[in-house]
């Protein structure tokens, strides 16, 4: 039933001049589209701050054409402008452990920039001012609705839904210039490949049972557990919320696992040629080649 599919994605057809909303199927190899439905946007941030009734979607849907996922559609990032794209660092225990490092007493937040954001099969850009760049698949908490010094008992009233990122980094960058600031390392063009949908969050029984992982080039490097969190969600827009008011289509990256390249002996980094796979069971998975930068004439 499409009721139970709210899987929402945002997609070109070829020819396309601007972008178009769809519900995308289970298997991610078809979609239907929404957008031409009355009263239904074109971009999944103007939906989420609409407020919209799921049931009366699902009727709107049953009439809408569908598309066979192919090349000539391409999937989008689900969300393409977030006012904000918050990141937290240290966040699993098994991600400490491998640096042998504690817990940290609070959440260490930190950002990144909307040209970071790419598709769930675009190209990730193996940048030549860095030599030490890094996977790390992220569970992403999408904000449904204005957030203001919200408390912890109610913060999933806040949350539309969930999807799947790769905090792409620059170790070299975030670690050892830039005066050990993060942004840099963390924001530039093509480091947070996101998708392929926002799952509404009534599809997920337990946000904190999800196994989340990265392949490449075939060969798994994290195999991790969202219980393995140290700051929950619940406990992170609380937080925030005290000084920052999150608003409809913002998004959190919650951390990552361990099994970084970073952290391995020796230590891994990606190159042109690589293939990076991103998975979350129940969210969907990502493909996204790493290609050397074009050069300008």
């Amino acid at each position: 039933m499409l009721a139970a599919r709210m899987r929402f994605v945002q997609y070109l057809r070829k020819g396309d001049l601007a972008k178009r909303l769809g519900l995308l199927a289970d298997d991610q190899k078809s979609l239907v589209e929404l957008s031409g439905a009355e009263g239904v946007p074109c971009d999944l941030k103007t939906l989420i701050a609409q407020n919209p009734n799921l049931d009366e979607l699902a009727q709107k849907a049953q009439s809408q054409p569908k598309l066979t996922l192919n090349d000539d559609v391409t999937l989008l990032p689900p969300l393409t402008e977030p006012g904000k794209i918050i990141c937290i660092g240290l966040n699993y225990q098994d991600h400490c452990d491998e640096q042998n490092k504690p817990a940290p007493k609070e959440p260490m937040f930190f950002s990144k920039y909307n040209n970071t954001l790419v598709g769930p099969t675009d190209n990730v850009i193996a940048h030549t001012a860095s030599d030490k760049i890094d996977w790390e698949v992220e569970l992403v908490v999408v904000i449904g609705k204005v957030a203001r010094q919200v408390p912890k008992e109610k913060a999933f009233d806040y949350v539309f839904g969930y999807s799947v990122a790769q905090d792409i980094s620059a170790r070299d960058w975030q670690k050892e210039r830039n005066g050990g600031q993060f942004l840099l390392g963390k924001s530039m063009d093509t480091f947070c490949p996101l998708g392929p949908a926002v799952v509404h969050k009534s599809l997920v029984k337990n946000v904190y049972d999800l196994p989340l992982k990265t392949w490449i080039n075939g060969v798994e490097k994290q195999n991790g557990n969202t219980g393995n969190m140290i700051y929950k969600i619940d406990d992170v827009i609380n937080r925030l919320t005290q000084s920052i008011t999150l608003l409809p289509g913002d998004i959190i990256l919650t951390g990552t696992p361990k099994g970084v390249g970073m952290h391995r002996s020796p230590p891994e980094y990606l190159k042109p040629g690589d293939v990076i796979k991103t998975e979350i069971v129940g969210l969907g998975t990502m493909t996204n080649p790493v290609v050397a930068p074009c050069i300008a004439n």
